[in-house]
C-alpha cells in the first residue's frame, strides 16, 4: 500500500476538495479520520511551499493550483 507522499499533490488536492465539499450531505465526514490526515498533509506540503495555511485565501488558491 502507498503512502500519501508517494501520490501526485495535484490528484491529492482533486480529493481532498471533492470530500470536503461532500460535507454538507455527508457530515460524517468529518469525524473521517482519511479526510484529517489528508488535510494535514496537504496543510504541510502547502507550508513547504510558503503557504500561510491560516490564511484561508492562501489555501484555498494552493489547493486550486493543480
Amino acid at each position: 500500500m502507498r503512502t500519501l507522499k508517494e501520490y501526485p499533490v495535484g490528484e491529492l488536492k482533486l480529493i481532498y476538495q471533492a470530500l470536503h465539499a461532500a460535507l454538507p450531505g455527508e457530515p460524517e465526514l468529518m469525524d473521517s479520520l482519511l479526510l484529517e490526515d489528508l488535510q494535514r498533509f496537504l496543510q504541510e506540503r502547502a507550508t513547504q511551499d510558503g503557504v500561510d495555511v491560516s490564511t484561508h485565501n492562501q489555501w484555498a488558491a494552493w489547493l486550486a493550483d493543480r
